[in-house]
């Protein structure tokens, strides 16, 4: 937890869920509370906030202060082109982090805990919902440590707030968070740095996020070692790190334009591309029933007509 860098408000919020953690046994077991809550004792956490704000760093750190495991779950990994597959391996899951008594971490959880579909006349969604239901049904029974890490937070099902303990929002570091950050992702012994190498100038220049100063440094680094000349005289310079944190805004920038997108602006969503083209496709689905039951009906007034004459 000493090499996590957080805004105040974020760090209070992570030393409360912390404290919970340390103190479940004796709200549970030696203040009775485990023999009125059958259910519902486990410890979720959400951690939602903007990409490289430290949401998998402070969810290794937790694990690393309790000395257990930490299982990283990928629902790319998890998901199944198998039908009822993707439920198993949800349930499989969590008994893994019961039998090595470890820290559950969902990364990118919302795709997983997404709303759920009402109606559910497409296959996908009456799979989407059965994964959300039997995930509802896990967290229920789980006592242990689960943490669901998001970008999007919003994209939860509405279900899902009340089996979370503890919600932190991880927002962007400020200036002297941003500046400690540029120093932690240093040596201090073996990189070699120049004299006129300025934390806090970098910290009020450029508004990054945790993430984002990690690659810069990586990319500082790699240009300087580039430059001619032998290794020994080689080193980062306020340069370095300027041109590479500008690289990585720039990436930021590109990553939002589309050569399909009118004007260059980002392009949708390609998960909210298809919702809406599903929706179409739905209410198609229902006007094509209607019209059916209407023909129908119409076929067999003419049928009785005929007969009654």
């Amino acid at each position: 937890m000493a090499d996590v860098v957080l805004p105040p408000q974020t760090r209070r919020a992570l030393e409360q869920a912390l404290a919970q953690v340390r103190n479940h046994s004796l709200i549970f077991h030696r203040w009775g509370l485990g023999e009125r809550h059958a259910s519902g004792r486990g410890l979720a956490f959400n951690f939602a906030g903007p990409p490289g704000t430290g949401k998998t760093l402070c969810a290794e750190a937790i694990a690393h202060a309790l000395g257990i495991k930490l299982l990283v779950v990928d629902y790319a990994e998890a998901e199944s082109m198998w039908f009822g597959q993707t439920p198993k391996n949800i349930v499989a899951i969590f008994r893994a982090a019961v039998e090595q008594n470890a820290v559950l971490l969902f990364d990118e959880a919302d795709a997983i805990a997404t709303r759920r579909s009402t109606g559910a006349i497409l296959p996908h969604d009456r799979e989407s919902n059965l994964t959300i239901n039997v995930l509802f049904r896990e967290l229920e029974a789980f006592n242990g440590i689960v943490i669901f890490a998001t970008n999007l937070a919003a994209n939860f099902d509405p279900a899902f707030e009340r089996r979370i303990r503890t919600h932190v929002l991880f927002e962007m570091p400020g200036v002297e968070e941003r500046a400690q950050i540029w120093q932690l992702q240093i040596h201090p012994k073996k990189t070699p740095l120049a004299p006129d190498v300025d934390f806090q100038r970098l910290a009020e220049q450029y508004v990054v996020s945790g993430g984002d100063i990690k690659n810069a440094v990586i990319k500082a680094a790699a240009a300087a070692a580039a430059e001619p000349g032998p290794d020994l005289g080689k080193r980062i310079c306020q340069r370095h790190f300027e041109r590479a944190t500008e690289e990585v805004l720039s990436a930021k920038v590109i990553m939002q334009q589309s050569l399909f997108a009118e004007g260059g602006i980002a392009a949708p969503d390609p998960l909210t591309v298809w919702r809406k083209v599903e929706a179409r496709w739905r209410i198609a689905i229902l006007v094509a029933l209607g019209l059916a039951g209407a023909a129908f009906v119409a076929a067999l007034v003419a049928v009785a007509l005929v007969l009654l004459r």
